[in-house]
């Protein structure tokens, strides 16, 4: 096979090859990536394809074969080695930890905000956030289904106005 012909056929070929990258990275520049350099690796080894065998299975390998050693390499990337005499492999990804200061001042801004709400809203609300159900609440304080309803629904209206601060945005 000449030259010219291999290029003609691997041009006609790469156009399916883009959804098996699609559907190996699940990201479309990762896989603009994998499928270029994949061809790159089929034209430098074009005298290693066998004439008469499939075209399109030899650069399904190549493709897959890129995309697994690409992703050890990766991997390999974020793991170090321990040089004490345990000699333990530690993913240095897992090892994050947070700081919880953050934590303690939401904390600290919702009790707050709680205890700012007026007894009629707060103590519905708190029994909810216990696990008490409306029947039960209004059994206990002694008011209709749907006051207790309302009032929690007020409650969560007033705490989400004061600790908008708090609100994601997507």
């Amino acid at each position: 096979m000449t030259a010219l012909e291999f290029t003609y056929s691997i041009n006609k070929i790469s156009k399916s090859l883009r959804p098996f990258a699609l559907r190996l990275t699940k990201d479309g520049e990762d896989a603009n990536d994998l499928l270029q350099e994949t061809l790159l690796k089929a034209f430098t080894n074009r005298d290693k394809f066998a004439e008469g065998t499939n075209l399109k299975a030899w650069l399904y390998t190549i493709m897959k074969n890129t995309f697994i050693t690409n992703y050890q390499r990766l991997v390999r990337k974020k793991t170090f080695i321990d040089t004490t005499s345990n000699l333990h492999y530690i993913n240095s990804m897992d090892n994050i930890t947070d700081n919880l200061a953050y934590s303690s001042f939401t904390l600290d801004d919702i009790s707050r905000a709680m205890k700012s709400l007026d007894d009629v809203y707060r103590t519905p609300f708190i029994m909810h956030f216990r696990g008490f159900k409306y029947h039960e609440i209004a059994e206990k304080l002694n008011i209709p289904i749907g006051t207790v309803k309302n009032r929690i629904h007020i409650a969560r209206k007033e705490l989400k106005d004061m600790l908008q601060n708090y609100s994601y945005s997507y």
